[in-house]
């Protein structure tokens, strides 16, 4: 196989300041760091390819999405040369075969390919799902050429039925013979990934590492289902809080960076830490919840990691959270039903697991998510949240304050517990946009804590309640 050029390039000049944390304490390293957006996702960086096919995974008439038809289904993404990998997985106690399977190979620290279908998500189907899932990265396998182990498997759709086997063979088979490197073949692939999502997902970015030219290309689906608290192993850190068993969030990752699999998988944990676990739509955490990341190498660079420059660790660090959170923003925003998303800003709390908890409480509160959609300021449903949310906090220190994204300029609305001057009128004018960012500082502490949140309105309750005299209402 033999790569091709991604072709004409949309570009976005772009910097970006990167705080990185550790484990003892937390520390911010602020550099700028000059990269442009560009298209293609997945098959921006070299040696890429991917593939996206119709194989009827999921049945006319088994639950919400049976309407869009001939929908493809099934994706492959394929490395030309065996690949660095790193991967981060639901810490949801019901986890589905395909996490289980995947997490396991991951240790290996290489790959080569990602298969993924939508429409089935392989969750509570028993000994015969673990058998379905190596399945189809033995056969993936087969199908290439590859040796065993290179394969990876994800899934996402409806919970508790067995996959059709037969017809994600065929799939495989035909989506290895329709493998290209064009901006088609990627959109192929994000299409086949999708459930309930309206919108593609997909970002790549290019930029310089020792000189040479490097990508990373991401694609990513998620709609509903949504609140990911993902970990190296699929165990829970123990500060994590945790959502609710029931779409699904699956992100794929590539680029053509050198980088050592330690190094890869602390980046991948640190763009994750601040990007697809910052995020919620409903507070419910899947079963199916996967990001990988595979690097081949192919951009020539230094290998980053032990031998190469900090500043080159740096550099891949910032890029790597910079697609991770705008994929996980593309998530949000096509959130089920969403029409308002709320950047939630938490500061001065004592501890980062309170500032977390205090925003969390926030972001999930249906009162408050239903008053986001009603253009309603209502601090008092915010205050009440903060309250019984596990963080420390005094009412009287607590302020709570509304901007628009990215603005230092805030509107308060309540200063040290009590209401300020601010008009009725000029609150519904800072909380009527359809992005706008909350600000609630605890004034207790230094810590702080974000979560990218959306409203709940009737078409999210309409879109899931689904209707039991009909199967194709019914959501996963």
């Amino acid at each position: 196989m033999k790569s091709c050029s991604v072709g004409a390039v949309r570009r976005y000049p772009c910097l970006f300041f990167v705080s990185f944390r550790v484990f003892r304490g937390s520390i911010n390293l602020k550099m700028k760091t000059q990269f442009k957006e560009i298209s293609g996702s997945i098959v921006a960086p070299t040696g890429f390819l991917a593939s996206g096919v119709f194989c009827d995974i999921k049945k006319l008439g088994t639950g919400k999405g049976s309407n869009k038809g001939r929908k493809r289904d099934l994706a492959l993404i394929v490395s030309e040369t065996p690949a660095t990998v790193a991967g981060m997985f639901t810490t949801n106690q019901v986890c589905a075969a395909p996490v289980k399977v995947c997490a396991e190979r991951v240790k290996q620290g290489t790959a080569q390919v990602i298969v993924v279908n939508s429409g089935n998500a392989n969750a509570c189907t028993g000994r015969q799902g673990m058998a379905d899932a190596r399945e189809m990265v033995s056969f993936t396998e087969r199908a290439l050429g590859f040796s065993a182990g290179r394969a990876l498997v994800g899934s996402t759709g409806r919970i508790g039925v067995t996959m059709p086997m037969d017809n994600v063979r065929a799939g495989i088979i035909e989506a290895v013979l329709e493998l290209g490197y064009s901006h088609a073949h990627a959109d192929q692939a994000v299409e086949a990934i999708m459930t309930s999502d309206t919108k593609p997902k997909q970002i790549a970015v290019e930029f310089k590492l020792g000189g040479k030219k490097v990508r990373i290309g991401g694609i990513c689906k998620g709609a509903g289902m949504i609140q990911p608290g993902m970990s190296a192993t699929g165990a829970r850190p123990a500060a994590l809080p945790h959502g609710g068993l029931h779409a699904t969030m699956l992100g794929f990752i590539t680029t053509d960076a050198a980088i050592g699999q330690k190094a890869l998988q602390a980046a991948l944990q640190e763009a994750v830490a601040h990007g697809f676990n910052r995020i919620t739509v409903d507070g419910d955490m899947s079963t199916n919840d996967t990001v990988l990341v595979l690097a081949n190498g192919l951009a020539g660079n230094k290998p980053v990691g032990r031998a190469s420059s900090r500043a080159d660790l740096q550099i891949f660090q910032a890029a790597l959270n910079h697609v991770c959170l705008e994929l996980a923003k593309k998530i949000v925003r096509d959130g089920e039903g969403v029409h308002r998303v709320v950047t939630v800003r938490v500061n001065g709390a004592k501890t980062i697991q309170d500032a977390d908890a205090a925003a969390r409480a926030v972001a999930n509160s249906a009162l408050v998510k239903t008053s986001w959609h009603g253009g309603d300021p209502n601090w008092g449903r915010i205050i009440d949240a903060i309250g019984y949310s596990p963080a420390t906090v005094v009412e009287e220190k607590i302020d709570i304050g509304y901007s628009a994204p990215g603005a230092k300029r805030i509107l308060w609305s309540l200063k040290r517990g009590q209401p300020t001057q601010a008009t009725f009128k000029e609150l519904c004018a800072a909380v009527a946009p359809k992005e706008f960012e909350l600000h609630i500082n605890l004034n207790l502490g230094q810590a702080n804590a974000v979560m990218y949140a959306a409203d709940l309105t009737e078409e999210y309750v309409d879109f899931n309640k689904g209707d039991v005299t009909d199967a194709s209402s019914l959501g996963g």
